[in-house]
């Protein structure tokens, strides 16, 4: 039967999130409901509860999660009850032009839960990104729960489910880093440190971190970058070039969200090197350049979709190489709050406080 549990539910734009109860109905053919353990804080929520993503209000939060499945539809075998899981917003379909090319990390046809979660009074929730994990149980597509090791921590795991797994992927999918690679990271928030991380995964011999704030510098080091520049105090572009021969990096990877940082990244780059933008920009940004220096420097120019990763291959290695050692994870974890903290959560993630606020069920 239905179960009545707690949820952060943004009710109106620009207003201040709510625990309220919310309804999760049993789950349906290709469903599953998954009792939550630890949610992410990530800016994809905030951009929800202020319109930025669209008007489908209320929205039940949080998407970066990890939790245990507690019951399936009777058609589902990929995971069981019991099976401890990192849910994820990319369930590939295995039908569309993409997934039949053999291209699944770009599926263009993923899936969500049919049903609808509610309030009481019957008013249906729209689950931020399909998933819905500030709560204490959700109801979620199957192919949104990636099985892994129970033994690794929920509340470092389960940020694979969004912004880390953006910044890795950027780095070791998108960008396809090779040893000996040359990288710059622009912008050293949590999805730019993860990128950090996924270059020295990758192979990397020279990972340059850049930022204006000096403590994301220091964090980018603690993540692994060789070399750091202070954007507020340096010629980036210059600064990038000298630590590279001159020549400049093999891959720049761009994760603020912000033209003129990608115009720094783009011309950062060596010759035939590669602009990989993982920062997500808002609707009204615009770049403007020379199609000359475009056709001239060659190259690659890539937007990075979740880090282009597919998580039933991705999130299992992952989560072996974190259990390793060799992927610090647990370094992304500021702070742990409770589901009633989300709405400070925010305000501490927009004054750039925090890499990651996680919630504890």
């Amino acid at each position: 039967m239905a179960s009545e549990v707690q949820g952060v539910v943004a009710l109106a734009k620009g207003e201040p999130v709510s625990l309220v109860t919310i309804v999760v109905p049993d789950p349906g053919p290709g469903e599953a409901v998954v009792r939550v353990q630890a949610c992410g804080v990530c800016h994809t929520d905030l951009h929800y509860r202020e319109g930025g993503i669209n008007d489908e209000f209320p929205f039940l939060l949080g998407h970066e999660a990890a939790g245990v499945v507690e019951a399936v539809g009777s058609d589902v075998i990929s995971v069981t009850p019991g099976d401890f899981v990192v849910l994820n917003w990319r369930a590939v379909c295995g039908q569309c032009r993409s997934c039949r090319r053999g291209r699944p990390w770009y599926c263009f046809d993923t899936f969500n839960a049919a049903q609808k979660m509610t309030l009481t009074d019957g008013t249906p929730l729209s689950p931020a990104l399909g998933i819905g994990a500030f709560a204490e149980k959700t109801l979620v597509a199957a192919g949104q729960c990636t099985k892994v090791d129970p033994s690794a921590r929920p509340e470092a795991v389960g940020l694979l489910g969004c912004g880390v797994m953006a910044g890795l992927g950027s780095a070791m999918f998108t960008g396809e880093v090779g040893v000996g690679d040359s990288v710059a990271v622009f912008g050293c928030g949590g999805v730019g440190c993860a990128a950090v991380a996924g270059a020295i995964l990758a192979g990397a011999s020279t990972v340059i971190a850049v930022d204006l704030d000096p403590g994301k510098l220091e964090l980018a080091r603690e993540f692994g970058a060789t070399h750091v520049v202070d954007a507020s105090a340096e010629d980036v572009v210059e600064a990038v070039r000298a630590l590279t021969g001159g020549y400049g990096a093999d891959v720049c990877i761009e994760a603020v969200g912000n033209p003129t940082v990608m115009e720094q990244a783009f011309y950062a780059r060596d010759l035939a090197g590669t602009l990989v933008q993982v920062g997500v920009p808002t609707p009204d940004m615009r770049i403007d350049l020379p199609m000359i220096e475009f056709f001239g420097r060659g190259g690659r120019l890539k937007p990075s979709w979740y880090g282009d990763c597919l998580p039933s291959r991705d999130f299992p290695v992952l989560v072996d190489l974190y259990l390793q050692g060799r992927l610090d994870l647990d370094r992304f974890v500021t702070e742990t709050i409770a589901l009633t903290e989300v709405e400070e959560a925010f305000h501490r993630m927009e004054r750039g406080e925090v890499l990651r606020s996680v919630v504890v069920l």
